[in-house]
Parts: C-alpha cells; sequence; structure tokens
C-alpha cells in the first residue's frame, strides 16, 4: 500500500520517545519504513540540586513534538491523520517518578543522570549480590527512605518516565520488561522481578512501617509482543490537542532507551551489542551465559523479550563535544562566515581522523555531571595538555571524541578481557555516528571490535519503538522479536562495518593509560570549580 494511503487508512505505526536532548517522533510502515517524522527540543534542568524535567516540560514537549509530525505528514502527503494501528513510548530509563493515590507527583522528576544514591545503591549490591548503579528507581526509592524523606509513605505508584506517559494515555501502570530492568533486578526465567531480591527489600525496609509493599507500587511487567492497553479517550486529548486523533488504538508495553536501540539495531539475539552514543553512552551485550562475578561498572537488564544484556551505562558523551563545536561557531559568526551546524559538525568530526593516533598527547574528560562508572559523583569538564604536546585541531577535536567512548571502554574491558564475554556484532548508534566513518572508526578502536552502522539506525530510539509496536500487531503466531526483525525489517541489510585499526587500537590504549593516570587532576578540578 501506498504510503499516503497507508497513513490517511490509519495502517502506520508511530513510535514517540523522549531522549535527552530531544522529543522525537516517528511514523513507519509494515515493514519498518520511516514515512514521517516529528521532533520536540527540550533539556533537563538543574533545580536545588537535582537533575529534572517538570511535568509541564514533558507535556508541553510531547504534544509539539507530535504537531510537529502532523505538520510534515499535512506537507508530504497532504492528509490528516485520525489514527493508528499501533503506538509505543520509549524514553531514557530509570529515574525516579513518584506519586500518591491521587495521582499527584510527590517530588520533582528526578531523571538517570543524578548521582545523589551512592550510598543506596552500595547497600542494596551488597544485600542482593547483585550490581544496583545509582541510577535505577530502586536505588532512588532506597535513598530516600535512608534520607528519612516524608514523601515517601505517601507512594502509591513508582515508575520511569516511559510508563508515566503510558499511564496517563492509557490508564494502564505497566512497562515493558526492558525498561523494569532499570527500575528493579529482573528474573530472566520468569520475565518479572526478581522474587527472592523482592522480598529482601521488602524485609530492609519493614521497620520503617509503610502501608505497601514493592510489588504493589511497582508497575507490571510485560514483554515484546504483548498488548499494554489501548488510547484512553482522554489520552488521545492529552497527545493530539486538535482533538482529530481517535480512542482505541492499541499500544505495545513502553520500553526505555536501551531496549529500543536494540531493537533499533537489530541486536536482541545473543552475541549481539550496541553502542548508543547521545548525551550518555551505552553498551549492550545480549549474553551466553551468566558473568561470574558482580561489577559495579556493569548492570545487568534484559532485551524487549527478556533475554539478559549486560550494560556498560556512562552518564557523560556528546555535552563536551557540543560544547565545543559552539565556541567554534560563536567564533565564525563573529568573524561574519557564520556556517551551518550539521556541517562544522561533519568538518570538524572529519578533521578528527587527520590526527595522531594517540592524539598528541592531549588529554580530556568530558564530564558535564558525575560519573558512577569511573568513581565520581559530580563532575567538571576538562582539557589538559603539556606545552611540548602536538596541539592542534585535529588532535583537539580527536581528543574529545576518544573521551566520549574512554569511561565506557573502562567498563567493556572489564567484560571483554576478565568475562571474556564474545560479540560477533557490534552496531553503533546515535549522534556520535551520524558523521560517515569518524564516529564508527574510534570506536572500533576503542573496543578492538569492528563496528557497523546501518543506514536506518541514524532514525535512532522513535524508530525502535515504532518497531516494537509493529511488532505486537504484525508479527506470526508464536514468532520471537529476533526473528521478526530479520524477517521483516532487517531483511539484507548487514550495515556498513568497519574493522579497528591496529594502529589506532594502539594508539587509543595509549590515550587510555593518560586518561586513568589523570583522574587525580579530573578529582581536584571538581574540588576546585566547588562554590
Amino acid at each position: 500500500m501506498e504510503a499516503k494511503k497507508l497513513i490517511e487508512e490509519g495502517k502506520s505505526f508511530l513510535g514517540i520517545e523522549f531522549g535527552s536532548t530531544r522529543i522525537k517522533a516517528v511514523v513507519i510502515d509494515e515493514e519498518g519504513k520511516p514515512l514521517a517524522s516529528g521532533s520536540h527540543e527540550w533539556e533537563n534542568r538543574f533545580d536545588n540540586g537535582i537533575w529534572t524535567y517538570t511535568l509541564e516540560d514533558i507535556w508541553g514537549g510531547l504534544q509539539d513534538c507530535y504537531q510537529d509530525l502532523l505538520k510534515d505528514i499535512d506537507k508530504t502527503y497532504g492528509v490528516s491523520v485520525s489514527r493508528f494501528e499501533g503506538i509505543g513510548f520509549s524514553a531514557m530509563m530509570h529515574g525516579y517518578l513518584a506519586f500518591d493515590a491521587k495521582d499527584e507527583l510527590l517530588v520533582p522528576f528526578r531523571t538517570w543522570r543524578n548521582t545523589i544514591t551512592e550510598e543506596a545503591a552500595e547497600k542494596l549490591t551488597k544485600e542482593f549480590s547483585f550490581n544496583i548503579p545509582q541510577r535505577w528507581s530502586i536505588a532512588h526509592l532506597y535513598q530516600a527512605i535512608l534520607n528519612q524523606e516524608a514523601h515517601v509513605k505517601d507512594i502509591a505508584f513508582l515508575t520511569t518516565l516511559a510508563g508515566y506517559v503510558h499511564y496517563k494515555l492509557t490508564g494502564e501502570k505497566v512497562l515493558g520488561v526492558g525498561d523494569a530492568s532499570g527500575m528493579f533486578p529482573i528474573d530472566s526465567t520468569t520475565g518479572t522481578y526478581d522474587a527472592g531480591m523482592v522480598d529482601k527489600f521488602d524485609k530492609l525496609i519493614a521497620p520503617c512501617g509503610f502501608s505497601w509493599k514493592l510489588t504493589e507500587i511497582l508497575p507490571g511487567v510485560l514483554t515484546a509482543g504483548e498488548k499494554a492497553g489501548v488510547l484512553t479517550k482522554e489520552g488521545a486529548a492529552l497527545l493530539d490537542v486538535s482533538g482529530r486523533l481517535e480512542a482505541g488504538i492499541p499500544l505495545c508495553p513502553p520500553e526505555g532507551d536501551a531496549g529500543t536501540g536494540m531493537a533499533a539495531t537489530n541486536s536482541v539475539g545473543v552475541r549481539t551489542g550496541n553502542v548508543s552514543a547521545g548525551t550518555s553512552i551505552f553498551a549492550m551485550i545480549v549474553l551466553e551465559k551468566a558473568l561470574s562475578s558482580v561489577y559495579p561498572q556493569i548492570d545487568m537488564v534484559t532485551t524487549p523479550d527478556g533475554a539478559p544484556v549486560a550494560m556498560v551505562h556512562c552518564n557523560n558523551c556528546t555535552s563536551d563535544i557540543n560544547a565545543w563545536v559552539n565556541i567554534f561557531d560563536e567564533f565564525a559568526e563573529s568573524i561574519g562566515h557564520k556556517v551551518d551546524k550539521n556541517t562544522l559538525y561533519t568538518t570538524l568530526f572529519q578533521k578528527a581522523l587527520e590526527g595522531d593516533a594517540d592524539c598528541g598527547g592531549l588529554v580530556s574528560y568530558n564530564y558535564f555531571s558525575g560519573e558512577p562508572v569511573t568513581g565520581f559523583e559530580e563532575g567538571a569538564p576538562l582539557f589538559m595538555r603539556k606545552a611540548e604536546d602536538h596541539f592542534t585541531l585535529a588532535n583537539f577535536m580527536r581528543t574529545h571524541i576518544y573521551s566520549s567512548l574512554a569511561a565506557l571502554k573502562s567498563g567493556l574491558d572489564l567484560l571483554f578481557e576478565k568475562e571474556d564475554v564474545k560479540v560477533d556484532r557490534m552496531f553503533g548508534h546515535g549522534g556520535l555516528f551520524k558523521t560517515k566513518e569518524v564516529g564508527q572508526r574510534i570506536a572500533a578502536a576503542a573496543m578492538n571490535t569492528p563496528v557497523s552502522v546501518m543506514e536506518t539506525a541514524g532514525e535512532g530510539g522513535a524508530w525502535g519503538i515504532a518497531l516494537l509496536a509493529a511488532y505486537m500487531q504484525e508479527k506470526e503466531q508464536n514468532e520471537e522479536l529476533q526473528a521478526f526483525l530479520n524477517r521483516v525489517v532487517f531483511a539484507g541489510e548487514s550495515g556498513s562495518s568497519i574493522s579497528p585499526d591496529p594502529a589506532e587500537v594502539k594508539g587509543f590504549e595509549s590515550f587510555m593509560e593518560r586518561y586513568m593516570k589523570g583522574l587525580s587532576a579530573e578529582r581536584a578540578a571538581v574540588e576546585a570549580l566547588k562554590g
């Protein structure tokens, strides 16, 4: 069916993802081909020591993004939209959205970016013998309990950003298993929260005398392919302020950006992996077997259909690069040579490939916020060089791209070297990989493994959640997610692959030696800039 008729008859699929800096909507056909898109730029705020978005940010941004999508559809196809075959919502994982029995938000949304739960994360990791990262919802909850915060006794519902949006649009308090695995550990054999750990947590907080048990306030867990409710009349009006969108549209389970990244890169099968590089950066590898030890640098999450995944998540990636590009943009404008931003990024990224493999001795830290993987509660972007170092524009840019991958590499080395984890293919997606070859080539050197980038991966998580909505409606009986993606979406598409260059691998290792040695200087910078 042609795209115009498909959209007009409501046979297309809608995916919307709340990223760190952009809310994006994508409409696809039944084979995953993108038909239209819309977006809304937004930014988190640091308010009273908390990285947060307000509820007004969430709903105003969602509505603006959807209206931008409708404009693209009208401009491209000349039709109006009243329904879709299926809808899916995704968002940044983890964090803390706590509501009372009247659905009132008890405290401002605490996002994944906060590093304020160290005590809780350490105690729970010890209690469970399972790594609980600071950004996980359960760490935020337990830290609030340890802090004796008054609101905890009133909690009736605790969820993630995707879970909250889905609830308001459907009335269903559920999560996809991938997103749920960033709230509380999942037992992959049962497909839901680990019962033994739930029991341990309830016993741990029993002396507090709360009226609730943990599973009473957490969302229910669903796997990819299950139906997760339908759009209510109130939900339709909340999403589409024009009033044209109909109620009754099925929604797939809301997922986190990790799960949609796996779907978007076709890396949900064993021995596949992907790197998502934007404001934050994380790598995920679907495991053949359980890890032998607990590592604070490695999270155990799941694919959208519940398979165990080892994940290294770093809070910082491209923010420092973006800040420097803005400086170059300001300079160009100051001398009367305004440059298109995309051209500026492409030029500077390509320049990085001209740099020395070891960045000429330069080193930088891209820590806009804390970085738990390397042990930082707070961050301060820092660039360092010695007078005799090879200080060129190419090495400067190469250094910052290396820096965006350095903390990730320190975590992945544990998997590759200590656990002997094997990966057949690693896919890259996100902003770092938008400039052809550059991020892909450097990531291959950092991980010493081939990195592939698909043309479609640029569509990102909104496309990934749209694929999961399509899987819910279009899968064959008992067809697994990997089989569906191979059959319908990625048939014949392998993407472009770049193998690691031995000289660049050696150069990245040299950079990492300086990087790890220089962490003390980063700590000093953080302390010096306080207050």
